[in-house]
């Protein structure tokens, strides 16, 4: 237990837990005892005796002392004291009235502090997760108790639906529980809520400042943005301490595990704490300055460039650790007993295992949002344009890495497992290389004979066929009568690759197109008609096998105002190589569309295309709003590159200095 006393900003004295006091006292006894025996042995004065056996009790007596009245303060604290969480330290205390409130994190040996004008006293019990503490009558609630309750995936989920409602109502759309069509409004109002997240205007110190009678509504929607990337990095270190504290050093599954198993399923998840301790210490510390905050993007950028690199080879990780997990679930059972307890009790809220290993992921890559969003509300040509911009291609670079690194690993393992299967009759074609991978996989249908009305209802025209289509190679193959091999056929570059789409030549022909090989693995030109099983898997191929055919719509990259546009109202993860997965709130850019449910889309914020269901997004009606979407797409664009090329003008110029963020922290 340890007290933390205030007065007048001046002084503060920590007293350690009384077990560390146990151990002091015991220290004290041994090195009097010491004292004592040296001094006897050595035949000194008399009057050394006696200043030893003095010093001995006045020890005891001290410590005793101590013990005594700290345990009382325990038992019976002063009127007016409450009890609340651990983590909720830092609501005893208004930011802007106490003095050196130390907060003490699990992984780095670090303090924050605030600035206070008024006298507290705190008795805490780290050990008991209680605080007892006398209350301030105008307390600023601390970061860590906006959402005390919350957990990350909750935190996440719900910040999207806002993002949904948000659009909704710009869009003119019915939004959730409304039943009936709302106006237009500032983005915020939606938000503005009793079940809603924290908002910055809504905080006791923001509305006694009077900042929101004088700020011009965008400053407000920016401090907002801000604020959120601050809320939202403090309830994904909640659910990290619970993914250490409920699992990682639970003995229930400590001790059913192996070392290697341990490593395999948390990684260095305890580096990733370590960085999100620092990061969040230092938005903590920024908020303490100012109600009004002045910039996170920053600290955003300073963290990025260095302590963000554990992020990359936890994701990386991330295949092992789910090909693991299921392993170790079928082989372990009494993991899977203890693991099915753990999940299931109230503090995990229904939440899986899985969803607490994947965190660092979605939150790295949901800070790069977060910081696109503030990109896009910044002043032009402003300073916080500036490092949000280079907070923002540094979160950029982070995610490509740790993209480019789950690919690399999942790329080369499929094309072990591809060459096992394959067996050539002819010419051997070397399948794994660093530079290829697996872009789709197929069965369909082989048309042979003669194409009569009549001939084409038989089931003996249709014969099946394997494809392997990869990046820069084909492999046409029919699968052996056990199923577990494929004969290759042929093969052909897929840069020589042409198809001819078939559904204007009537309805027996609606799921066909022609494939042709205009150089095949015996240098002559040859064609295929395929057919398959729906519309949408004939486009999927056609667009896969032809990448540069133009498609229904045109890209973003054509800068239409006007082009079709939708969000997504529903996660959805690819089941194929060609599919796209997409998260809740998603804008994505419509290239093409089936009428047997199947969208093409381009994603805005990051380019990246794929298929995906119809049923997992809704189309964004407004014309206005398709346009204001673009133009902030276009604007992180034009920003990136003015950077990119005002930092290919400066090469070979030594850069002038300038000030840079100074974590609040420290290394010890």
């Amino acid at each position: 237990m340890f007290l933390i006393h205030s007065h007048q900003c001046k002084s503060i004295s920590i007293s350690t837990h009384s077990s560390d006091l146990f151990s002091s006292i015991i220290i004290s006894l041994l090195f009097s005892s010491l004292l004592f025996s040296s001094l006897l042995f050595s035949s000194l004065l008399f009057s050394s005796l006696l200043f030893s056996s003095l010093l001995f009790s006045s020890l005891l007596f001290s410590s005793l002392l101590t013990l005594c009245y700290i345990n009382d303060c325990a038992e019976h604290p002063p009127e007016g004291v409450v009890e609340c969480d651990y983590r909720t330290l830092c609501n005893c205390f208004p930011l802007n009235k106490v003095t050196l409130l130390r907060h003490t994190y699990r992984h780095t040996d670090t303090h924050t502090y605030a600035c206070a004008f008024n006298v507290y006293t705190v008795i805490c019990d780290k050990r008991s997760q209680c605080v007892k503490k006398i209350c301030s009558k105008s307390s600023f609630c601390a970061i860590m108790c906006l959402c005390p309750d919350v957990l990350y995936q909750e935190y996440r989920d719900t910040s999207k639906q806002q993002e949904i409602e948000q659009r909704r109502q710009r869009d003119g759309l019915p939004t959730a529980g409304s039943g009936v069509t709302a106006a237009p409004a500032l983005q915020l109002q939606l938000r503005n809520s009793m079940h809603s997240l924290s908002l910055w205007q809504n905080l006791e110190a923001v509305k006694d400042s009077g900042l929101l009678k004088t700020l011009e509504p965008k400053e407000i929607i920016l401090q907002e943005a801000m604020f959120e990337l601050v809320t939202s990095e403090a309830s994904y270190y909640k659910s990290l301490e619970l993914l250490e504290t409920h699992f990682l050093r639970n003995p229930l599954l400590v001790n059913t595990l192996s070392q290697s198993d341990m490593h395999f399923l948390f990684s260095n998840i305890e580096d990733i704490m370590k960085a999100s301790e620092r990061f969040l210490m230092d938005l903590e510390h920024r908020i303490e300055e100012s109600i009004l905050i002045s910039d996170v993007c920053d600290i955003v950028q300073t963290h990025a460039v260095n302590h963000f690199q554990v992020f990359i080879s936890y994701v990386i990780n991330q295949a092992y650790q789910e090909k693991n997990y299921r392993r170790i679930l079928q082989e372990n059972a009494l993991f899977r007993e203890n693991m099915s307890m753990l999940e299931n009790q109230p503090k995990v809220k229904g939440l899986s295992f899985t969803s607490f290993l994947i965190l660092p992921f979605q939150r790295i890559t949901r800070l790069k949002l977060l910081v696109q969003n503030i990109l896009k509300k910044v002043e032009e040509n402003s300073e916080r344009e500036k490092t949000a911009i280079s907070a923002h291609q540094e979160l950029e670079r982070i995610v490509k890495e740790c993209n480019e690194g789950v690919r690399k690993m999942s790329r080369t393992e499929e094309l072990i497992s591809i060459e096992k299967t394959l067996e050539f009759k002819s010419k051997s074609v070397p399948v794994i290389s660093h530079s290829r991978w697996l872009l789709k996989k197929g069965e369909v249908q082989q048309m042979s004979g003669p194409k009569s009305t009549r001939t084409m209802r038989s089931r003996k025209l249709y014969h099946p066929i394997y494809l392997f289509l990869f990046n820069n190679l084909l492999l046409i193959t029919k699968r052996s009568s056990s199923g577990e091999k494929f004969q290759v056929l042929d093969s052909c570059s897929r840069s020589m690759l042409r198809t001819e789409d078939l559904e204007d030549q009537g309805q027996m022909l609606a799921c066909a197109f022609v494939l042709k090989l205009l150089e095949n693995q015996e240098d002559r030109e040859v064609s295929y008609m395929l057919k398959t099983e729906s519309i949408s898997d004939k486009l999927r191929w056609i667009y896969a096998l032809t990448p540069n055919r133009r498609t229904r719509f045109l890209s973003t990259s054509t800068s239409q105002p006007d082009s079709a546009q939708v969000q997504c109202i529903q996660s959805y993860s690819s089941q194929e190589p060609d599919e796209l997965s997409v998260e809740m709130a998603d804008v994505l850019h419509i290239l093409e569309c089936t009428d047997d449910g199947w969208m093409l889309g381009e994603r805005l914020h990051d380019g990246e295309r794929g298929w995906f269901p119809t049923r997992v997004v809704e189309k964004i009606m407004s014309a206005e709003v398709r346009a204001q979407n673009l133009k902030e797409c276009q604007r992180i664009q034009q920003a990136q590159e003015g950077a990119q090329g005002a930092r290919a003008a400066s090469r070979g110029r030594r850069p002038a200095k300038s000030p840079q963020y100074t974590p609040t922290w420290t290394d010890l």
